[in-house]
């Protein structure tokens, strides 16, 4: 079967960890080393980032820790995002949070991601946000340049609708392997708009950001939450594992082939996503899930 995009699909691990709050925990360098060494050993070797995590320090963080060990660079695919222009302390030249997608800046993002990172190359670069600014045809010259000059492996995107993901593609000799979107039981705006259909059809992975809906699953007070924290609830206890867990399940359990990231710097909680793997879903509970959500029985 041949696929119009790729037909070898996204190299990495199924479950991805996700550092935007790497700064928020505190670690020292050494301890930030054994939180990827623990990632690693638990097989989830997709390692998360964007260039404006932590007000643009996270990514600087993870290098630290990572140049005690460089060897270890080998063993995982390091995502990094770059488009977003965000004022702070630390780019003081920045007055206006926009999008900037010119191919200077991308250029000079993953020139600072390179150096923050301490690596020599990036696995797969991903634009963070669609701009109403963003020009198709001089995106692909900055990715052609970037891939020429052995910066970056494979190009994604985030947050794009498909219109803004075919355009892109359009422009690209490469494929785009990825696109990272809201996904989890609260939100689920992009199983129903075509974006998981349409990236299911090109063989493209959607990667799930925020798969726990910010807490939500586990605090929310409103009706839907409420509603689906009984059924995972119900579910959890039947299967004899945790809330956390049935909501990977139910990710994985797509045919679009969902990588949920994960955001909690505790390694208990990765390897629980790790085992989420294992758990057998069907399609019965898959819809209970969904049926609370929506608050309403299928059509």
């Amino acid at each position: 079967m041949r696929h119009q995009y790729h037909p070898l699909g996204f190299d990495g691990s199924r479950i991805a960890q996700g550092f935007w709050r790497l700064q928020e925990w505190n670690m020292t360098s050494s301890e930030t080393l054994g939180f990827i060494e623990a990632c690693l050993d638990l097989g989830v070797t997709t390692l998360d980032h964007a260039d404006i995590y932590g007000g643009y320090q996270c990514e600087a963080l993870f290098g630290e820790a990572l140049k005690h060990k460089p060897a270890l660079r080998d063993k995982m695919e390091i995502v990094t995002k770059c488009g977003i222009l965000l004022p702070s302390e630390s780019r003081p030249e920045i007055r206006v949070h926009r999008y900037d997608y010119r191919a200077e800046h991308i250029l000079a993002s993953v020139d600072r991601s390179l150096a923050n990172l301490q690596c020599e190359y990036i696995d797969t670069l991903l634009l963070h946000r669609p701009s109403p600014l963003m020009d198709a045809d001089e995106i692909a010259q900055a990715f052609d340049l970037l891939f020429t000059l052995g910066k970056v492996k494979h190009f994604g995107v985030s947050n794009f609708t498909t219109h803004q993901f075919d355009l892109l593609q359009s422009r690209l000799d490469a494929p785009l392997i990825v696109n990272q979107v809201e996904l989890s039981p609260l939100a689920l705006q992009h199983f129903e708009d075509g974006t998981l259909d349409h990236l299911q059809q090109h063989a493209v992975t959607p990667m799930a950001w925020s798969p726990f809906a910010g807490g939500e699953l586990f605090s929310g007070s409103n009706e839907k939450a409420k509603r689906v924290q009984m059924v995972l609830g119900e579910l959890a206890q039947q299967n004899n594992c945790t809330v956390d867990q049935i909501v990977v399940a139910w990710l994985l359990r797509h045919p679009s082939g969902i990588c949920p990231v994960m955001g909690s710097g505790k390694v208990e909680r990765l390897a629980m996503a790790v085992d989420a793997l294992s758990i057998p879903l069907s399609d019965d509970d898959w819809f209970r899930i969904w049926v609370a959500s929506k608050g309403q029985p299928v059509p």
